[in-house]
């Protein structure tokens, strides 16, 4: 199984004939000061994976990581994939939101995606501060 893509975004949404739909995808976060409380954000995933694998359990883990490789952020769980048909790739789109995440200061941030504990993807988020402009005293 793989990751064919992850984005963080502010909203998602998977449709009833399975359409995903996605709003305001991001990188970055500014905030004019630190600790900040995100208040929501959206890791949206698409899997697949050939119809060998279907049926198969996998062990699926996101972490998030700051710059110093500490984990402030680890989920979750096993995730069987559905039976494939002859010729057809399966895929499956996946949404995981995560409400008010602290973030103690600015700088790089990571978010892995482990399939039984093997590196899938890794989405960068960076956290900025923005410089204040200098006083300058003219003469």
């Amino acid at each position: 199984m793989k990751v064919v893509f992850a984005v963080l975004a502010d909203g998602a949404n998977i449709t009833r004939d399975g359409k995903l739909n996605i709003l305001g995808v991001f990188d970055s976060i500014q905030a004019q000061q630190f600790p900040i409380t995100h208040p929501q954000m959206q890791l949206v995933m698409r899997f697949e994976a050939d119809r060998a694998e279907g049926g198969r359990t996998k062990k699926v883990e996101v972490q998030l990581m700051d710059e110093d490789g500490q984990k402030l952020l680890v989920l979750g769980g096993d995730f069987t994939l559905g039976p494939g048909r002859p010729g057809v790739t399966i895929g499956s789109n996946h949404i995981l939101t995560i409400n008010m995440m602290k973030f103690e200061h600015p700088g790089d941030y990571e978010f892995k995606i482990l399939i039984n504990d093997e590196l899938k993807a890794e989405i960068p988020l960076k956290l900025l501060q923005p410089t204040p402009p200098r006083n300058e005293v003219s003469g």
